[in-house]
């Protein structure tokens, strides 16, 4: 089934999305906002290119060439790494870090700078994932391939009874999967699917700008440092593989937490292709928020344990879910709608972990 035949019942439940969105749209209003980034954003950005770019620079330089502070410099670029994905990139290709849309596609390409491909990820998160979060066959968030199952309308395997156990070290392999094979399979994918990028991007250019950025990307993070830094070759390889675990592992415990979880719902469409909700109540039901009272954790992670919240309005910049996160969570209650949330991270992160178990050892529905 083509997304495209994917349709949601969006005349149900009208006076619902009408009155979250006036009222969303009144906070701004009253309170003499935008709806896009401010000075804390501002703050925000360099301080994740700093913890990723100060590190490097440091160490290829020569001003840091104690064995111990090289560790540690890698490690910081592991978190920079995830910051910058997180906080940064993420906002710029929902174009919601800026109302310039020039500073938006200019930051959009700092997925480029850590490993990734921005025309990639803009179908697969903005187009797939928002579109249909948590629709088997539709939603690539939700497929790793066979080695783990995320959805119970998903094949189940053998060894999916172990995922619970197993997943975790995988979590971490995930950007160094983007930066050298996935983007490759992933962009042949879209184009035989026939997917646009836009006007004028043609193939032959779409993969050239994946070569180069690729090329740029293991010049700067790999060779250089094989070049300059003062300890063995094998130790630098070692800590670039930690590099990427520490920023895979964080990234992926921060999206999955968000929707497999037992409080989530995983709907598929009929024979026709319908989605027995609309799109909003879709995302409510598929989606759940974290440790909403943790400000500083959600400082680093870009807001994004307010999913439900980053969901329903992925064009609003991640500083302002805490505050509209209350408008979303009472209109909700007020129409007896799920507000999924869970009070802390490491609660979770339990609940993933009892979801992986589950979707580990229960067999896919018969219709």
């Amino acid at each position: 089934m083509k997304a495209s035949r994917i349709k949601f019942a969006n005349n149900m439940e009208v006076e619902f999305v009408n009155s979250l969105r006036e009222r969303v749209k009144n906070y701004f209003a009253d309170n003499n906002i935008s709806k896009f980034g401010n000075a804390n954003m501002v703050i925000k950005t360099i301080f994740m290119f700093l913890l990723f770019f100060g590190p490097y620079f440091a160490m290829v330089t020569g001003a840091v060439t104690n064995p111990w502070l090289i560790i540690l410099g890698w490690i910081l670029m592991g978190f920079g790494m995830a910051g910058i994905g997180l906080s940064v990139m993420h906002d710029a290709n929902h174009k919601s870090y800026s109302k310039n849309q020039k500073i938006n596609k200019l930051l959009s390409y700092s997925l480029n700078l850590v490993g990734g491909f921005v025309q990639n990820w803009q179908h697969q998160h903005n187009n797939l994932h928002h579109s249909f979060t948590n629709i088997e066959g539709h939603d690539e968030d939700i497929d790793p391939g066979a080695i783990l199952r995320f959805s119970p309308n998903a094949p189940l395997k053998k060894h999916h009874r172990f995922q619970h156990l197993y997943a975790w070290f995988l979590y971490g392999l995930m950007t160094l999967s983007w930066s050298i094979s996935k983007d490759f399979k992933q962009l042949i994918g879209y184009l035989k699917e026939g997917v646009s990028f836009g006007k004028n991007m043609t193939s032959g250019r779409l993969i050239s700008e994946l070569v180069i950025s690729k090329i740029i990307f293991y010049s700067y993070i790999l060779v250089i440092p094989l070049l300059f830094i003062p300890i063995a070759w094998w130790a630098i390889v070692l800590l670039y593989l930690l590099m990427h675990f520490i920023s895979g592992f964080t990234l992926a415990l921060i999206f999955q937490t968000a929707h497999v979880m037992p409080s989530t719902k995983f709907p598929m469409p009929d024979d026709s292709g319908n989605i027995e909700n609309n799109w909003a109540i879709h995302q409510l039901m598929t989606t759940t928020n974290y440790a909403p009272e943790s400000r500083a954790f959600s400082w680093f992670i870009g807001g994004l344990n307010y999913q439900v919240e980053h969901h329903l309005f992925p064009m609003i910049c991640h500083v302002h879910y805490h505050k509209i996160s209350a408008i979303v969570r009472d209109t909700a209650q007020e129409y007896n709608l799920p507000y999924n949330v869970s009070p802390t991270f490491i609660a979770a992160l339990k609940q993933h972990y009892e979801m992986l178990k589950y979707l580990g050892r229960t067999p896919t529905p018969t219709v």
